[in-house]
């Protein structure tokens, strides 16, 4: 790799490192979270004309969780999983996300004017397109993960360890259980991972014009963390239908067959209120996680650019004073 390919570009085994440690990071943290999401989502699969939702199915799952005998143990029941997923899935997309990216990128863009991020400057139709791509890529990748996260979870399975979860999804449903959900999840996640970067792009680049001085320095790290609420707090709204539908075909794959099965189903016997279950709580978790992720990613490449920009200068210089 050529010192000015360094430059723009920094290596991809740091990207998936950094992917890596934000996803791990996020997803241990805000586990209850996604567990609570989850055991909501839950509760109206069973649904009757009077099944409680909203506050009161959000009740009943704390009252759940309140009543195990272990409240740490309980509350961060699936973290295992869930950071395997999350982790892992971060690491591939945001290493996929900066090479689609870096082949997308301007130049012209590329010197724009104050930006919280080193990251490369794309167009509005490019950032839909790369996070749609690499979100989607990552997604089909970690499916078999989030099956057993989202089972692991639930109520409905009494697994004891990810093995015997695994083992008691290929008996019965083959390898193709462990892809339940996977078109909802596509859906679900590619316009959700296009707008966000579209929103996250934008965003920062407007707090960046307010907040940042003329050298490029300070708030770096706040603006990033503020724009990655705002964006995923908006397309966590957006997509909440899809993840609904996603969550009842991986918990109950024989009731609701694929997506348009399970979404018909779904407004027939509960309503339209039923495609919002969860929404205030994954709203919450995809805000904070967003966050997290984005701003930890971020500044760890931000500080590993820093460094490669200062060795190359310093390479730079020996040169120089070889010449002479």
């Amino acid at each position: 790799m050529s010192d000015g390919a360094r430059k723009t570009s920094p290596k991809s085994t740091f990207h998936f490192l950094a992917g890596l440690s934000s996803g791990i990071t996020s997803a241990v943290l805000l586990q209850p979270i996604d567990l609570l999401k989850t055991r909501v989502q839950q509760r109206t699969s069973h649904s009757t004309p009077h099944h409680p939702h909203g506050a009161s199915a959000l009740r009943l799952a704390l009252a759940e969780i309140r009543s195990a005998p272990h409240l740490l143990p309980a509350l961060w029941r699936g973290a295992v999983p869930s950071a395997l997923r999350t982790g892992f899935g971060s690491a591939i997309y945001f290493t996929s996300l900066n090479s689609i990216r870096h082949r997308l990128s301007s130049p012209a863009l590329a010197n724009a004017s104050n930006h919280s991020s080193t990251l490369p400057k794309l167009s509005h139709i490019a950032n839909l397109t790369s996070g749609a791509v690499a979100r989607s890529f990552a997604g089909f990748i970690l499916m078999p993960l989030t099956v057993l996260k989202v089972r692991y979870e639930s109520t409905l399975y009494n697994y004891n360890s990810l093995p015997r979860a695994a083992l008691d999804i290929y008996r019965h449903e083959g390898i193709r259980g462990f892809f339940s959900g996977f078109g909802a999840t596509a859906i679900r996640d590619a316009p959700y991972a296009g707008l966000y970067i579209l929103f996250y792009e934008q965003s920062k680049k407007h707090l960046s014009n307010l907040y940042m001085d003329k050298s490029g320095n300070g708030g770096a790290a706040t603006i990033n963390f503020a724009s990655a609420i705002f964006s995923g707090a908006v397309c966590s709204a957006i997509s909440n239908p899809f993840d609904a539908v996603k969550t009842r075909i991986q918990l109950q794959p024989d009731g609701y067959r694929n997506m348009v099965h399970a979404a018909k189903r779904m407004v027939s016997e509960e309503g339209l209120r039923s495609l919002m279950d969860g929404l205030g709580l994954r709203m919450g978790r995809k805000a904070a996680s967003s966050a997290l992720a984005w701003t930890v990613y971020e500044e760890l490449i931000r500080r590993a650019e820093g460094s490669w920009t200062k060795k190359d200068g310093v390479r730079g210089g020996e040169k120089e004073a070889g010449k002479l």
